[in-house]
């Protein structure tokens, strides 16, 4: 299905390719997802000017840049929070056919339900129209994923940051998404915490196959993470880059600083300086 058609794109997505990992398996719900022409206007302001990217299914892209250039009005588009001015975006199964992406999105805060305990914060994520045995199965697995299964009957109030994030995580993993969209989920955990969730969230998204999109601040958590990363300056794609390196990373990999250097280059506008 095509969630969004609007002004018809004339003229093909330029993209590189990737070749995917294979150390890193695709679920079989994996969506990819395709933009063409992609534009947001708010009022006079242009926020994405004409945005053109492919992302195969079962990638992990990291989208950064300065605080105002499209990054988060990207990711609202597309999980659907808004619609976009011009331009298409389409999801595709493995067949090339159009399909129902089932993407889900965690956000910087858990927006955890505090009269809910864990399990119940998490079954959330199934909707109330699943059978409660089957949702008491799919709720035990998620947290197992995120290694939160012995809290499943506290309260929120009860966890730390890390911990209140990880069920934010497994609410949207339950419902096993094709996409799962993160935006800024680490930003406010302490450093250590931080480099924690890394190694969580890389693990699941090899375990489950899903496609990720990451929005992030941080150049290192995007190279640590990332199978590509996209700089977005003005609304644009200003560098697409792809990290040629077998998950799981080390941090502190002089080779993968030197990726860092040129993403931040992008980001503040000093290549060949």
């Amino acid at each position: 299905m095509t969630l969004i058609a609007h002004e018809r794109y004339q003229g093909a997505v330029d993209e590189p390719e990737y070749e995917h990992d294979r150390a890193v398996s695709t679920a079989e719900g994996a969506a990819s997802i395709t933009l063409k022409g992609l534009e947001k206007s708010f009022g006079g302001n242009r926020v994405l000017r004409g945005i053109n990217l492919h992302i195969p299914a079962g990638q992990f892209v990291a989208v950064i840049g300065k605080s105002g250039c499209g990054k988060s009005t990207l990711l609202r588009i597309l999980m659907g929070l808004d619609e976009p001015t011009a331009g298409e975006l389409h999801f595709e199964n493995a067949d090339g056919g159009d399909a129902n992406a089932n993407a889900r999105i965690v956000f910087q805060e858990p927006r955890l339900l505090p009269w809910l305990s864990v399990a119940e914060n998490v079954a959330v994520g199934l909707g109330d129209k699943v059978d409660k045995r089957l949702a008491s199965r799919e709720t035990e697995a998620a947290l197992a994923e995120v290694q939160l299964a012995e809290k499943s009957n506290e309260w929120p109030a009860r966890l730390s940051g890390g911990q209140r994030q990880r069920v934010a995580l497994a609410r949207a993993l339950v419902s096993k998404p094709g996409v799962l969209a993160l935006d800024e989920p680490l930003g406010a955990l302490d450093a250590l915490t931080r480099i924690s969730m890394q190694e969580l969230l890389n693990r699941v998204w090899r375990e489950l196959g899903f496609t990720a999109v990451l929005v992030t601040h941080d150049v290192s958590e995007a190279v640590h993470l990332a199978d590509r990363v996209i700089v977005l300056d003005e609304g644009r794609v200003a560098l697409d880059l792809a990290i040629p390196y077998p998950h799981p990373r080390r941090h502190g990999n002089p080779a993968l600083a030197e990726l860092e250097g040129r993403l931040l280059a992008a980001i503040l506008g000093t290549d060949g300086a």
